[in-house]
């Protein structure tokens, strides 16, 4: 089917090579049209449609309206798709979408439709597989062409403008001319596409996971990561959090000290790089680079949520100060940019304002000198890296450090207390000066899956360093969710604009938001949250299952359909929603005792064995889940009065593979006969074999310590 593609394409003349798109910003500059010559995106719920507002081209959102004008006049589609934060998609907007003689082609020879791919991120799948398979690569913005009925011909990701306009005309004058070459291709490449990321078909034998499957998974992860530098041996580089919280998990239960040294090596580098914003705080999506030292500077709800749980583990580990650092910034940074009144989370920074990429928080060094007393910019400049003539484009300077401060001061023969007195200053003034630029624009829809992330994110910060704030702001969070997100039937939304939810939710909703419910529980010990959690499931069972395989498709079956129903096998920069439906089907299935509920999350993993042993960070989330099963989940229960706060002693520690429960009620099986009046107890459990009660946290954690040291072959690193 490829070879098919690729001949079409050289017959058609189409070259790829203008989806390479330069490294260098390009700055772009747009005045605003008048409402009333605005086109029909200016209605969307989307922020990135509502920016292709005021193009000439005459665009449609995905749906009913523009797929039948395609079919009433045969018109091909062009399906546009890219996302409010997206530095490229916005040089494609002003440079092609704003040219009127691009509009008069595309007006003229095709129905041209926008799509928000986080608002539709199953549009996006379908015709993302379809770029993979002409190209062997994505990204956005993405452009797909397709026939009337929506089955793709061609697929790519940025052209300048000329090219564009190339391949319009060439793609018009084939429809026209040679129809059944396209319609040939399309059927290829959608049998390709329903193909990609599908498990449709029965287990055909018992598949086992074993301690020496598990040990086994460094392998492939040590021929990859860059030691020296962190993430991996490769540029761009994106923080991928789910892996690095897996070889957490994987180093204190095999007792692999160079798993440890490669989470703590990438976390530090990433601190201290451009990626991170070192004023502000806070992580942009990836580096350009293999030193984490140029960002785009795109900032992303999903990566920020992740990334504090995994620096909230990772503090639990070591106890680094510069770990808790960036966990209170990056939640200072939430609070400030992404918070919403209403208790959500907005989706998204972009990466521009004032029409160039990361002006906002950028520098040149005379704009230290004009704010900074000298021994202030002297600090500043050492630490931060800021050079005369700029140390990225154009004389201008990204912050970054390459040490923590007591080493830099140290380094530099600086008294410290006077060095943090002049660090401390010049970054507050700075910052002030920064906080006067224009700001880039925020993405204020609310998602349902990100939103949950960003609650888990804040619970584990929560358990890592016990402010009160950050319980608070996930409740909050979860109470926004179901006052606005919930559909009657049980159902959820999957997004928020306006004051009102507009598509319904796709399965990375229902998984990520009964994960958070699981880990309110967790906290709480609250039964409501487990319940609310098993709600969803059952939900999902009844609409997004495939019975044969026990995978989950990613629409409903009461959605639209479209050309192909798709499934979300591998993890990526979000873990997979199979590998976190997974996931909380194990940990529901032990709360209540549910052997069905287990027998279905270990048939899902079974599914994926060889991937898994194979596949490394995309499929961290899927081998989390193995080190549960194969290890056997720590069954912790905290009965009595003061079981809350006990409890979140016990989870200032980093305890892998673990159920927290208890309360003041035996209301789950596994706490049963575990209540004494007057009295709080600390049960230590595993595989329903539970130690003796305890009443302090320290003897606790020795008998998980024992625990460990008890299963055969485990030399774990776990103190």
């Amino acid at each position: 089917m490829k070879l098919k593609t690729i001949c079409y394409l050289i017959v058609l003349g189409i070259s790829l090579s203008g989806c390479a798109q330069d490294k260098k910003s390009v700055k772009i500059i747009k005045g605003k049209t008048e409402k009333e010559n605005q086109n029909r995106l200016a209605n969307a719920s989307s922020p990135y449609l509502q920016e292709h507002a005021d193009n000439p081209v005459d665009w449609y959102e995905w749906g009913k309206e523009a797929l039948e004008k395609a079919k009433k006049e045969n018109k091909p589609i062009i399906i546009s798709i890219g996302y409010a934060a997206c530095h490229w998609c916005h040089v494609m907007e002003e440079e092609t979408f704003m040219d009127t003689s691009v509009a008069k082609i595309m007006n003229q020879n095709f129905v041209s439709i926008k799509v928000d791919r986080e608002e539709r991120p199953d549009i996006d799948q379908i015709y993302m597989n379809a770029a993979n398979l002409i190209s062997g690569r994505g990204g956005w913005p993405l452009n797909a062409f397709a026939l009337p009925n929506g089955k793709p011909f061609f697929a790519a990701t940025y052209f300048p403008t000329e090219q564009w306009k190339d391949i319009l005309n060439q793609i018009a004058n084939t429809y026209e001319e040679d129809p059944e070459r396209l319609v040939e291709a399309a059927n290829s490449i959608t049998e390709g596409v329903k193909q990609q990321d599908i498990i449709d078909g029965p287990l055909k034998n018992e598949v086992l996971f074993t301690e020496e499957d598990y040990v086994g998974l460094w392998k492939n992860w040590e021929k990859v990561i860059d030691q020296e530098k962190g993430g991996f041996r490769r540029a761009p580089k994106f923080p991928l959090p789910v892996g690095w919280d897996f070889l957490l998990q994987y180093s204190s239960l095999t007792g692999n000290e160079d798993a440890l040294e490669a989470v703590k090596t990438t976390l530090s580098k990433m601190a201290r790089g451009g990626i991170y914003d070192q004023l502000g705080g806070g992580f942009s999506r990836y580096s350009v680079d293999e030193d984490w030292f140029a960002p785009h500077f795109e900032k992303m709800l999903y990566d920020n949520a992740q990334l504090v749980s995994l620096y909230s583990n990772a503090y639990k580990i070591t106890n680094d100060e510069e770990y808790e650092e960036v966990i209170r910034e990056t939640l200072q940074f939430i609070e400030r940019e992404l918070s919403a009144e209403n208790g959500g989370f907005y989706s998204s920074l972009n990466a521009d304002s004032e029409g160039e990429e990361g002006k906002f928080y950028v520098w040149e060094e005379n704009e230290l000198e004009k704010h900074l007393t000298p021994e202030e910019a002297e600090v500043f400049a050492e630490f931060y890296g800021v050079k005369s003539k700029g140390n990225w484009e154009d004389n201008k300077n990204i912050l970054y450090r390459e040490h923590k401060e007591p080493v830099f001061a140290q380094l530099n023969d600086y008294n410290y207390s006077e060095f943090q007195k002049n660090l401390k200053s010049s970054e507050e003034k700075m910052m002030a000066v920064r906080n006067k630029r224009i700001r880039p624009s925020t993405d204020d829809k609310i998602l349902t899956s990100w939103n949950s992330l960003m609650v888990i994110g804040y619970l584990d910060a929560y358990t890592a360093l016990g402010e009160e704030a950050y319980k608070t702001k996930a409740s909050e969070a979860l109470s926004f969710i179901e006052n606005n997100l919930m559909q009657n039937n049980g159902g959820l939304y999957r997004n928020y604009k306006d004051g009102k939810p507009s598509i319904k939710a796709f399965l990375d909703d229902y998984a990520f938001l009964a994960s958070a419910y699981i880990k309110m529980y967790e906290v709480t010990l609250n039964k409501k949250w487990l319940m609310k959690s098993k709600n969803l499931v059952d939900y999902t069972l009844e609409n997004f299952l495939n019975k044969d395989s026990g995978m989950f498709y990613y629409t409903s079956e009461t959605d639209k359909k479209l050309i192909a129903r798709k499934m979300e096998i591998a993890d990526n920069v979000i873990p997979a929603s199979n590998s976190e439906m997974a996931t909380v089907l194990y940990k529901l299935g032990n709360y209540f005792q549910e052997q069905t509920f287990l027998d279905h999350s270990q048939k899902m993993l079974a599914q994926v064995k060889e991937r898994s042993l194979e596949g490394g960070a995309y499929y961290a989330n899927w081998t989390k889940l193995m080190g549960m099963m194969v290890y056997s989940p720590f069954e912790i229960a905290v009965m009595g009065n003061d079981a809350v706060d006990l409890n979140l002693e016990l989870q200032k520690n980093y305890i892998p593979i673990s159920l927290f429960m208890g309360g003041e009620k035996e209301n789950l099986p596994l706490l049963e006969a575990k209540l004494v009046e007057e009295e709080t107890y600390i049960y230590v459990c595993k595989n329903r074999t539970c130690k003796l009660p305890v009443k302090q946290v320290n003897m606790a954690i020795q008998q998980i310590s024992d625990f460990l040291k008890e299963d055969k072959g485990s030399k774990s690193l776990w103190r």
